[in-house]
């Protein structure tokens, strides 16, 4: 197989659970269930698009990922490394190489610093030239992401807009010459008209230096203009996945249509069956057996509440983890 078919990154089994502790010699008495279970892979120079509810496990993914939190069991390879038991110089020289843009364009910046401190700081770390080259690394970074290399480079985050901050944190990215970056809601705090300003610019750049993304949101319209492939995540669990198109097209999951029915229709003459759940999502400290989506899924059988399902091809590159899709059903819901 050749590099441009070999995935860059593959992440099998990935669980995230946090311990809950309690009592005078904090015993765990339990664990939040974060990530359980996740698996994809993330072609090179390609978006995947990672949706759902708040609180699903879509950022503690790409933090595992980089390992900004320790997974607790599964297995991450990027371009053939095993992630997880890389230490040392291995896991500096693999972090260059693997960046995130944070959701909150001002808490990820450093406020006693200027914009040009931020922005030489990685390529000090890692030796990427004299002060010089850096300098002028930095400063066509800024020209690149739409910031004024010249009037802003020794200003402070608070001098800049929401938009502005965003630019920083993006060229901040780059500024190693990575080739994977997870965006983790790099959008979801601006305005609309900044949000589409910024995708576009991502899009500019992945193109010119053949960038990677994990794409993290709960907008599906945004990713759905971003991405190649879009997984869907609930309660720590992915249940759909699909090219960008088909999911968008033919959804599968009962979730997925339910999210998608949510998103608003630009033509007001065109009305859309909003599908609304029932109830509450469970608790990840305990989630409910079988399927996660069985206690608010309106299609829900026998079988859902007592088997998990796993991955079910409904199409070329189209997996479901829903036993609609599977070939002996959900069982007879009146049973």
């Amino acid at each position: 197989m050749s590099e441009k078919e070999t995935p860059l990154l593959e992440v099998e089994g990935l669980r995230t659970w946090f311990p809950i502790r309690s009592g005078v010699f904090s015993k765990v008495t339990g664990h939040v269930k974060a990530v359980d279970g996740v698996s994809f892979t993330l072609g090179r120079k390609q978006t995947l698009g990672l949706v759902g509810e708040s609180g699903c496990g879509k950022t503690t993914v790409g933090r595992s990922i980089l390992r900004l939190v320790e997974p607790t069991e599964g297995s991450v390879r990027f371009d053939g490394i095993d992630v997880r038991n890389t230490q040392g110089n291995a896991l500096r020289a693999l972090r260059k190489r693997m960046q995130i843009i944070f959701q909150d364009p001002y808490g990820s910046l450093n406020p006693r610093m200027t914009v040009g401190a931020i922005l030489s700081e990685g390529p000090h770390i890692h030796g990427m030239g004299s002060e010089s080259e850096i300098r002028e690394k930095v400063q066509h970074l800024m020209d690149r992401c739409g910031l004024d290399p010249i009037n802003h480079i020794n200003r402070y985050p608070h001098e800049f807009s929401g938009g502005q901050r965003q630019r920083v944190g993006i060229a901040r990215a780059l500024s190693v010459e990575p080739e994977f970056i997870v965006c983790d809601e790099a959008v979801s705090a601006l305005d609309v008209s900044i949000q589409a300003q910024i995708i576009n610019l991502l899009l500019d750049l992945q193109d010119e230096f053949d960038l990677s993304y994990l794409f993290i949101a709960h907008d599906l319209a945004v990713v759905e203009h971003i991405s190649d492939r879009v997984a869907v995540m609930y309660l720590g669990k992915i249940v759909e996945e699909a090219d960008s198109k088909d999911l968008y097209s033919n959804p599968r999951h009962p979730y997925t249509r339910a999210l998608l029915s949510a998103v608003p229709e630009p033509d007001p003459k065109r009305k859309k069956n909003r599908i609304l759940l029932a109830g509450d999502v469970p608790s990840p400290i305990n989630p409910p057996p079988g399927c996660p989506f069985h206690t608010r899924c309106p299609e829900v059988g026998p079988r859902c509440s007592v088997e998990v399902p796993g991955g079910i091809a409904v199409a070329e590159g189209h997996q479901s983890y829903c036993w609609l899709d599977s070939p002996v059903g959900i069982g007879d819901k009146s049973a």
